[in-house]
This record gives C-alpha cells, structure tokens and sequence, in this order.
C-alpha cells in the first residue's frame, strides 16, 4: 500500500504552482536515489523545490507494490536565491548544481509538466531528445502546452521537454487536438 508520508510534497507546500516561485531556478543532479531525501531536506530548510513524482508498480518476486517515483531519476528543481543555493551545495546529497541560463523556457516547461502531472494521465519517461514537429494543444484540459509529437505503433505521443535535461516525458494524445507551433 502507498504510504503518502513516506514522499515529500512534489511542490514546496507554501505555493500552489510552480508559477509562484519568483526566485531564480537551479537543477540539482542528486546522488543515486536521493531525490526524495534532498526534497525532505530542502523542505525543512525551507527552501522551494519542484520533484516531480510519478505513480509507478514495482514488481520484486511475487509481491507488487506501488509508490511514487521521481520522473527524472538524479534530478530536482529548485527556485530561490544564493543563499539557498549554497544550502544545496553543502548537502552530502547533491552531485551537482546546473545553471538554468533561460530561466523563462525552463519555468515554463515545468509549468506544463505540473499541468499534465495533476491530471490522471499516464506519463513515461523519455530519456533522450525528441526530434520532431512542436505542436500545441489546441482544446480539452491540455490547452496551451506546446511539446512535440512523435508516433508510436500509430500511436500519437505527446512529448513534453525539459531541454536542459536533454530529457521529458510523454503521453498519448489525439492528434486532432494538436496544431503546428511555427
């Protein structure tokens, strides 16, 4: 059974978007399997984060279980100043920071990331970059966010970039609530 105490808020509690963060924005590559611990901790020192979590079922043997996994294995966001930066420098959790030198396009995609992530959709990882046609969501739930669209066994998939990550996530979508972005 999932035991939601056992994972941190994917959103710092004192805000209710991403949108809300008005501090600058990092990428922090954890060590191995940190990502929760790290966001544990960033959310005791109160300093705003974004770990995107995914509901996930872990098969080991016989027995199946279900959790919250982070989408981005290593990776966490977190918006702030120096100070927080540094904060997350000195954890023994943290590999390493990432600049985020177009801060607009990075909150932005994170923004349609939150979007997709508090609706019931189902969303895999895709762990290289997608070459193919941007599009927006023209109508239904999804309205406005801009990915790119790839095909799968006549499948039309969704894919929403985090480009510094050189990685993102998609889904299945109808193709004819998707436009051509220019």
């Amino acid at each position: 059974m999932l035991k939601l105490s056992d994972n941190p808020p994917a959103l710092y509690p004192a805000v209710g978007s991403v949108r809300e963060l008005t501090g600058q924005w990092w990428i922090v590559h954890t060590k191995s399997r940190n990502e929760k611990a790290l966001a544990w901790e960033l959310l005791n020192r109160e300093i705003a984060y974004f770990l995107p979590l995914v509901r996930r079922t872990i098969f080991s043997g016989s027995r199946r279980r279900h959790g919250l996994t982070p989408l981005f294995p290593s990776y966490l966001f977190i918006s702030g100043d120096a100070l927080d930066h540094e904060a997350a420098l000195r954890s023994e959790r943290v590999s390493k920071v990432i600049a985020v030198n177009d801060q607009r396009q990075l909150l932005d995609e994170l923004s349609s990331l939150e979007r997709v992530l508090n609706c019931p959709v189902q969303l895999d990882l895709c762990p290289f970059a997608v070459v193919g046609r941007r599009v927006r969501v023209s109508r239904g739930p999804f309205r406005g966010i801009v990915g790119r669209i790839v095909r799968r066994d006549t499948i039309a998939r969704l894919v929403l970039e985090i480009s510094i990550l050189g990685r993102g996530a998609e889904m299945d979508i109808d193709a004819d609530l998707l436009e051509a972005v220019e």
